[in-house]
């Protein structure tokens, strides 16, 4: 079996830059991206199903020289996937443009919150696992959680 090599090159193509729009902050880049992911998918099917052939109509004689369908039954089916995520993303860039009337997509500001505070506990524990090795007289710690009191910062005021 020979590839062809040209349909091979243009499905790196596509899926090359269809990624790089999706790592864009905007949601028409990453909408074209997955466009031209999908279709980079297909060309990619395509060319794993083999040279042309005859149409796969058994009618009892030899099956030499048919094409296999299931190829092309894989790219319909790839191409209904990747219709409904184009109008799933399509109507998700429409709601954001009709509430914020902007296309790029903002940093959430909690997200910058936790990796700070996780950035910070790691340090802070990696001292404290200094601090615990240096000092071996400390007897060892519960893990047992303390009791809580009706009121206290661990459990509701009943």
């Amino acid at each position: 079996m020979s590839v062809n090599l040209s349909l091979t090159v243009a499905a790196v193509v596509l899926l090359t830059s269809g990624a790089y729009l999706l790592m864009q902050r905007t949601l028409t880049r990453a909408l074209l991206g997955v466009t031209l992911a999908g279709h980079a998918a297909n060309v990619m099917l395509l060319v794993a199903g083999g040279p042309a052939g005859d149409a796969p109509v058994a009618t009892g004689g030899a099956t030499e020289g048919y094409s296999d369908p299931l190829p092309q039954a894989l790219v319909l089916t790839a191409l209904v996937i990747t219709l409904g995520i184009t109008a799933f993303l399509l109507a998700m860039a429409y709601r954001n443009w009709r509430l914020t009337a902007e296309d790029e997509v903002p940093d959430d500001p909690e997200d910058r919150r936790i990796a700070a505070r996780t950035a910070a506990g790691v340090a802070d524990r990696a001292a404290d696992e200094a601090d615990e090795s240096e000092t071996d007289t400390a007897p060892a710690a519960s893990h047992e959680p303390a009791p809580t009191a009706p009121g206290d910062e661990r459990g509701p005021a009943s």
